[in-house]
């Protein structure tokens, strides 16, 4: 793989990591994991502001920070967006490749180059926004980040395994 494509691919998996690092932070102190299904999910604009408003009170973030933070996560939107391809239903596409009798090599091919290059062009500026909301945070404030994900936002547990906060109580004995 060439080495562009390993570091677009590691920075976005970095800024992702980290992006979902304080999403899950915001989330987990308080309304649960399904909260943001009152809201609904066809209001990016209120799920965006709840997000930097429960960030903010949780790292304690000045107006600045507020700022970047929203930048960052209008850039990772932006980026999602990218990798879906403007498809409404991007299974639909997957779908396709397997609708005949044979798996459609050719544009699964396209698929990919097409998720790539929104990497490619993507990617500096979801890491600009993730490393001047980061560069941002003062000392304590990146020490509650980093403990916040070490504790909490283990690889899949936001996919349906559970941390060890979210565990039923033990039955007394």
């Amino acid at each position: 793989m060439k080495t562009w494509i390993k570091r677009s691919l590691i920075g976005l998996a970095a800024a992702g990591a980290l992006f979902g690092g304080i999403a899950a932070f915001a989330d987990r102190q308080g309304g649960g994991p399904c909260g943001h299904m009152m809201m609904g999910m066809h209001d990016p604009a209120a799920m965006k502001a709840r997000f930097i408003e429960r960030a903010a009170r949780h790292l304690d973030l000045d107006a600045a920070q507020k700022a970047k933070l929203g930048a960052l996560a209008d850039k990772m939107q932006e980026q999602r967006q990218a990798l879906m391809g403007g498809a409404a239903q991007p299974g639909a596409q997957l779908q396709g490749l397997i609708a005949g009798a044979t798996f459609d090599r050719a544009k699964a091919s396209e698929l990919v180059a097409a998720k790539m290059d929104a990497i490619k062009t993507g990617s500096p500026g979801v890491i600009d926004a993730m490393a001047n909301f980061y560069d941002s945070l003062k000392p304590e404030q990146q020490a509650k980040l980093r403990e916040f994900m070490t504790r909490h936002h283990r690889g899949g547990e936001r996919g349906g395994e559970r941390g060890e906060h979210d565990q039923p109580a033990k039955p007394a004995t």
